[in-house]
């Protein structure tokens, strides 16, 4: 005779549930139209679209920690940029490059005479702005003006170097006392940016200075 279910000991009528309760779940899960399963599908199309998420995040992880590193390098090249167009600027900047050449004259006790600006000279990488130069001064300090001229900012040749002795005789200048040497010579400074590479007007002398 069966048994009411009501009848059943209580833990098969617990194993009971448990087990109706599996079978739900995987019902639910496992067929189609059902809104455990459709949850189901879509749990696994985003894990799906997540996986290569991650992999374009993990990379990019790389990039971060390499950012202070290339912050770092840039500035760095930022700063050799910014010394070498103070070397070699892109600009002709003549007035700026005749006041260092002038300070640097003062500051040694040399007078310049004759500053003469030449044809600019057109070269692969950039052009060549040269001075022909006249100066007078005792010969220790005019040594010390050419120390001078290579320790300014920006590049300079000095070529076609003539040095004589001062006589004195003829000279319509005041002279400073001591000044035992006359030097004729090129000055040739460059820069970068090909608009200002107009020839220079041959015959642009400045005054002779009287100390």
């Amino acid at each position: 005779m069966a048994t009411s279910f009501r009848d059943w000991p209580w833990p098969l009528q617990a194993l009971f549930y448990v087990g109706l309760a599996i079978v739900l779940v995987v019902a639910g899960l496992y067929i189609p139209g059902l809104p455990l399963s459709t949850v189901r599908s879509q749990l696994e199309s985003a894990q799906a679209e997540v996986k290569p998420l991650e992999t374009e995040v993990a990379n990019l992880r790389v990039y971060k920690q390499r950012r202070s590193e290339l912050q770092s390098e840039m500035d760095a090249l930022q700063g050799q940029l910014a010394t070498l167009q103070t070397i070699v600027p892109d600009e002709k900047q003549t007035d700026q490059f005749i006041i260092m050449i002038q300070g640097a004259a003062l500051s040694s006790g040399v007078a310049i005479r004759r500053l003469v600006a030449k044809a600019v000279a057109a070269k692969s990488f950039y052009f060549e702005m040269p001075f022909d130069i006249g100066a007078d001064g005792p010969y220790y300090s005019v040594l010390d003006f050419f120390s001078r001229l290579g320790r300014l900012s920006r590049i300079i040749n000095v070529g076609d170097l003539k040095l004589s002795a001062f006589k004195g005789a003829g000279s319509k200048f005041h002279m400073t006392s001591g000044t035992s040497v006359n030097g004729a010579f090129t000055i040739t400074t460059f820069f970068t940016h090909a608009t200002e590479a107009t020839p220079a007007a041959a015959g642009a002398k400045t005054s002779g200075q009287k100390r």
